[in-house]
């Protein structure tokens, strides 16, 4: 048993999705009945179209197969909680990232077991016929689901905690990149080499594509700013999570860690000229 994959990865990132469920309330699941385009405008480019110009980018760029599949893995990841912080520096709708943070990441127990294994066939790879989507499902539901239910059902006792959680799940979420990539410390350079530019093209063609379909439907520019972060930026921590509890680790988890690195460079500048606004 390798103790660091095994069990303090997922360990991490239950303590993340605690912090998150910390920060929850019912009212954030309600928001959707009274939002409900806007609600689903984000739902529908990041549970949907994201992982689509994902698919449609492996099968056209020369890849390996287990980068094929790492860049799969990160953009079936849902948004990370950092979303939430970074649309509030933007001057976009909080309120809208959380609720879209909170359901997608709920949802994540489906929609990453579907995404994954209609991707893998697609690119011909037949790993989850020996794995039961279900089981992987279960295994996703105890490290990210329940610790979101057990933060919320903790919320009004652990008030206080809500801030050092916060801080604690940022320098766990940089521990855990930070690991992934000394792992493979021999080989990051040529690892980066493959992963780096077909990240950096995914991550600023679904900015931009978010950018649009939001401006398409809403009318609100706050809206549009919370939707397009949260597009673009994505759950890194559950991505290396996945690659290695199902993957193995290695190849797979290089494009979530590029992706990681590269999300934060592209969505900085751009919150920067946001701001002036």
């Amino acid at each position: 048993m390798n103790i660091v994959t095994d069990i303090i990865l997922p360990i991490a990132l239950a303590f993340i999705m605690f912090s998150l469920g910390l920060g929850l309330t019912i009212a954030d699941f309600s928001r959707i009945l009274l939002k409900p385009k806007e609600f689903f405008v984000g739902f529908f480019s990041q549970i949907l179209i994201l992982p689509l110009v994902a698919l449609i980018l492996v099968l056209i760029w020369p890849l390996s197969p287990e980068i094929a599949i790492g860049v799969m893995i990160i953009a079936a990841a849902p948004g990370g909680a950092t979303s939430n912080i970074l649309t509030s520096f933007a001057k976009g709708d909080v309120a809208l990232s959380i609720s879209l943070t909170a359901v997608i990441s709920i949802l994540s127990v489906i929609s990453i077991p579907l995404v994954l294994s209609f991707s893998l066939s697609i690119l011909g790879s037949d790993y989850f016929s020996d794995v039961s989507l279900l089981e992987v499902a279960l295994r996703m539901f105890i490290i990210v689901t329940v610790p979101v239910i057990l933060g919320m059902v903790c919320s009004n006792f652990l008030s206080s905690f809500k801030n050092i959680a916060k801080n604690i799940s940022t320098v766990l979420f940089f521990l855990v990149l930070l690991g992934a990539i000394l792992a493979e410390r021999e080989n990051v350079v040529s690892y980066f080499a493959q992963a780096g530019l077909i990240t950096l093209v995914l991550n600023v063609s679904m900015m931009i594509i978010a950018y649009y379909l939001s401006k398409s439907f809403i009318s609100d520019s706050s809206q549009q700013r919370a939707i397009q972060l949260e597009c673009g930026l994505q759950n890194g921590t559950l991505a290396i999570v996945v690659a290695n509890l199902f993957f193995e680790g290695g190849v797979y988890l290089i494009p979530a860690a590029t992706y990681s690195l590269i999300m934060y460079a592209t969505a900085l500048p751009y919150i920067y000229y946001l701001r002036r606004d």
